[in-house]
């Protein structure tokens, strides 16, 4: 097993490819986006299925990768959040094949 850094970002859908790209820049391999069904934040519900529009839709952005390639990623990600709706967080992780990240 090998110590990595996780980043997780959950963010509009509208935004996910620019947050992705933004991955990518920084030197990350890989990631992997999955829907949002519901959540609750800033005193507020939300809920992927009341929302015909799809206006609300997020997304979860999940990546690997070593610790200075996400703080590389941090530092672009903060220019997205300044104009949409999201958080992130940043753990550590063991991998078993960290040739891959």
């Amino acid at each position: 097993m090998a110590r990595k850094r996780r980043l997780e970002v959950i963010i509009e859908k509208m935004a996910y490819k620019r947050a992705c790209r933004v991955l990518v820049e920084a030197g990350l391999t890989g990631y992997t986006v999955v829907p949002a069904l519901a959540g609750y934040g800033g005193g507020r519900r939300w809920d992927r299925e009341a929302d015909i529009s799809g206006s609300t839709d997020m997304v979860v952005i999940i990546t690997i990768g070593e610790d200075a390639v996400i703080e590389a990623a941090l530092k672009n990600l903060a220019n997205i959040f300044a104009s949409h709706i999201g958080v992130l967080n940043v753990s550590d992780v063991d991998v078993m094949r960290p040739e891959l990240f």
